[in-house]
């Protein structure tokens, strides 16, 4: 930072902000301070898409240097899922060295208090939406995401996220106040009085296990949360998606820095290739927080083997959508087409499964048959993604090999009502681009209940043709249950069989979307105001932003003595 920041300007310039994201996180209206729309950033100037795109080109070739302690060597290798290699070199970290260090700076940070926390927390975002096109570059040549999507998720909406998970974490610290003067009646004896003096104290180090699909929308909850509540934070980035949050602790560091704190409160452990650092670190002692979105193998194992950290998990699961009934026919198909679309898939909150009852439904263009709403819809992905350009545009690239696998052998699982196609990217020949495949199953068939009760996470999804309205929501409630669930969708006309389905979301604790047919989907949630999971069923632990998410990250010391 060129000039350092005090505490007095810090919160000049970011409490009216922390306070409108408390009051929005009261009321859950819409808001947000971060654009989401590219124009709002300048044209020509220094927060344009070109400058960003520059900024990035400029990383290439380049090492990283955090000035971190500790570090032994250097690590990088990332290719972009659109074919290029990015080039960038990261400082490698000797945890003995490292932690300690992480560790020294937390007295200070604790003592800080809530409010000065949350504004430094707060200044680490606005430097990061001052860089948000070159964060999107980042997001976008390691997830894989379009530009747009990259852009948006990327960049406002994991700001959103982060400084939602800030204004929670004040919200849960202030709670409690700082003094309290403390008198009891003894009768005809002196009262007794106390003076009492409660901390919020950290847990210790917090270590964020990042994704390779949303590095930073995923990360920042966890990272935010974590470092507003006194915590020292240790990014151990996915090994294909290194440079978004490698720069975030970057920037992280600048800002503690120039507003007199250590900057190791924040850090890198980036790791060589094949070394798989995640369990050493999520056992090591003095980790005492993680976040972690991911597989379910390794989230379970967290959950059984970090046994000294409080774990905060997003696994897989299996979302569905039950199509019983519908008043816009034309615009449940083009919200479902573009759901199962946007960025192939590759999101823990696209519908998998669509139960469709198999003698049809009532639309307002009259009954539909089981086979006419999977070829219709089939007709409407096919609309959507016929342009090879609005194609690239909303689907992005494969993420990784594991994924194009799943896609073709989905295939093979049962009758296609939709073919995936290679669609070609002239500006990256090397990005693999492919549609969503839908299959059609049979949900009173054993044989056909393996595919559609796990997760086929990519751009697979199943028609599966169920006896009733009834047979639907006895299965969404055994999905959930058992398999877990980000989202579930719903489209129906009749109250009852809405009941139904809402009564299994409250037993289940799934958040639910109703007869979405505009321009809201499914697979999308707004900070501040929709919650991202619930922490109440297998998919995840916790929930994207609720007091629960940070309120364990700390623990309220008490101290007294005679007034």
């Amino acid at each position: 930072m060129a000039a350092e920041l005090t505490a007095h300007q810090l919160i000049a310039q970011h409490r009216p902000t922390l306070d409108l994201a408390l009051e929005t996180i009261r009321t859950r209206a819409y808001w947000s301070p971060h654009p989401e729309h590219p124009k709002a950033y300048g044209e020509n100037g220094s927060l344009d898409t070109a400058a960003g795109k520059a900024a990035f080109d400029a990383l290439s070739g380049t090492r990283l240097d955090l000035g971190q302690p500790g570090t032994d060597g250097w690590v990088g290798g990332e290719v972009s899922p659109y074919g290029i290699e990015l080039g960038v070199e990261y400082p490698h970290a000797d945890l003995d060295v490292l932690l300690p260090a992480m560790q020294a700076g937390q007295k200070a940070w604790r003592d800080a208090g809530a409010e000065l926390r949350a504004m430094v927390c707060l200044e680490i975002l606005k430097r990061i939406a001052d860089r948000t096109m070159e964060f999107a570059q980042a997001v976008m040549h390691t997830s894989g995401q379009a530009f747009m999507m990259a852009f948006q998720a990327g960049g406002p909406h994991a700001q959103d996220r982060g400084m939602e998970a800030v204004a929670y974490a004040y919200v849960e610290q202030s709670r409690t106040p700082e003094t309290a003067e403390w008198t009891k009646p003894q009768g005809k004896r002196d009262p007794l009085a106390l003076t009492k003096r409660f901390t919020p104290v950290p847990r210790g180090i917090g270590l964020v296990v990042g994704c390779n699909t949303f590095p930073t929308w995923n990360g920042y909850p966890g990272l935010f949360a974590s470092l507003a509540t006194g915590n020292a934070v240790l990014v151990k980035p996915h090994p294909r998606a290194v440079l978004p949050l490698a720069l975030t602790v970057q920037v992280a560091r600048d800002v503690l820095t120039g507003a007199g704190f250590d900057p190791n409160l924040v850090a890198l452990a980036a790791e060589r290739p094949g070394e798989g650092i995640a369990k050493t670190l999520a056992t090591r002692p003095e980790i005492r927080i993680i976040d972690y979105t991911g597989s379910t193998a390794f989230g379970d194992w967290l959950e059984a083997n970090a046994r000294q950290a409080q774990v905060y998990t997003e696994k897989a699961g299996v979302n569905t959508v039950i199509v019983e009934s519908t008043d816009d026919y034309k615009g449940m198909l083009a919200n479902l087409a573009f759901s199962l679309s946007l960025y192939s898939g590759q999101m823990c909150t696209t519908p998998q499964n669509l139960l469709i009852p198999r003698d049809g439904i009532r639309t307002d263009q009259g009954d539909k048959t089981y086979d006419e709403v999977t070829a219709d819809l089939a007709r409407a992905v096919d609309g959507l993604l016929g342009d090879d350009a609005r194609a690239n545009a909303l689907l992005g690239a494969i993420v990784n090999p594991d994924v194009k696998a799943r896609l073709e052998a989905a295939a093979g699982l049962g009758e296609v009502a939709l073919a995936s196609r290679e669609v070609a990217n002239p500006e990256f020949p090397d990005a693999v681009v492919r549609t969503p495949v839908l299959v059609k199953l049979d949900g009173a068939k054993p044989e056909d209940e393996a595919a559609y009760t796990s997760e086929c996470f990519g751009p697979v999804s199943f028609a599966v043709a169920v006896d009733s309205a009834a047979h639907a929501v006895e299965l969404l409630r055994r999905s959930v249950r058992e398999k877990g669930a980000m989202t579930v969708g719903a489209y129906t006309t009749d109250p009852e069989v809405e009941e139904a389905v809402q009564e299994v979301c409250l037993d289940e604790a799934a958040q639910l979307s109703l007869n979405l047919t505009g321009g809201v989907y499914v697979n999308q949630t707004a900070a501040f105001s929709d919650f991202h999971g619930s922490g109440g069923n297998p998919a995840a632990n916790a929930a994207l932003c609720d007091g629960a998410f940070v309120a364990n990250r700390f623990r309220v010391v008490e101290v007294r003595r005679p007034a």
